[in-house]
């Protein structure tokens, strides 16, 4: 499948995040991961609903929501005025097959998502339902992490169930301590959209950052 890059804007100046997301879009991003919190399901407070609001008139880029909230059944409908297109909700706070119908039902994807303390079979009985299975490679909450390695087992796990259960067209979304470094081994072990805020941001040139994540399936 072809690898997608969605920076995540959590790593973003937010004094500017139009001009941010315009200018990550000019750089060959694929989607825009927005990472919103809420002081309970972790403990920092990012944004929520009004951002993605602010965000939309900005990019045609697809807004990925990832919703690291304890109630995210309260959220999707501002969620979908604001304009997302994605919304990622987690198997630890929800009964994931009610939010799936309820994301949908507003016409927007669906994705559900795990913690790295989380066993990966919890995906399982989502991957038909969803549009997208989310791995988290840190513990959700704070960007700059260190990629978790044994998450790559994790991946490959969910990757093998996809593809015995014919669906392989499935997308494998990883969040967390992705890298030029690591994007080779991310990639082969089964994800095909990868979410870097740090790598992305601190890079000298976005452009060519977003690019050389790309490349690493054809090395």
């Amino acid at each position: 499948m072809k690898i997608q890059v969605a920076p995540s804007i959590l790593a973003g100046d937010f004094s500017k995040m139009g001009e941010t997301v315009e200018k990550l879009e000019r750089c060959g991003a694929d989607m825009i991961h927005c990472d919103v919190m809420d002081g309970n399901f972790v403990p920092p407070i990012t944004f929520g609903a009004q951002m993605v609001a602010s965000l939309r008139p900005h990019t045609r880029l697809p807004l990925d929501c990832h919703l690291m909230v304890l109630h995210p059944e309260t959220q999707l409908e501002s969620f979908q005025k604001a304009g997302a297109d994605i919304v990622s909700v987690h198997v630890e706070v929800c009964d994931g097959h009610s939010l799936i119908q309820q994301i949908h039902a507003l016409g927007m994807k669906a994705c559900i998502a795990v913690n790295p303390e989380t066993d990966i079979k919890r995906l399982f009985p989502f991957a038909e339902e969803a549009d997208m299975l989310l791995v988290m490679s840190v513990h959700p909450g704070y960007g700059g992490q260190k990629f978790i390695e044994e998450s790559l087992e994790k991946i490959e796990k969910l990757k093998n169930y996809c593809i015995d259960h014919g669906l392989s067209d499935r997308s494998i979304e990883v969040d967390g301590g992705v890298s030029a470094e690591n994007a080779q081994s991310v990639i082969a072990a089964g994800a095909d959209v990868l979410v870097a805020g740090s790598a992305v941001f601190r890079a000298p040139d976005m452009a060519e950052m977003i690019g050389r994540l790309k490349s690493k399936q054809a090395d």
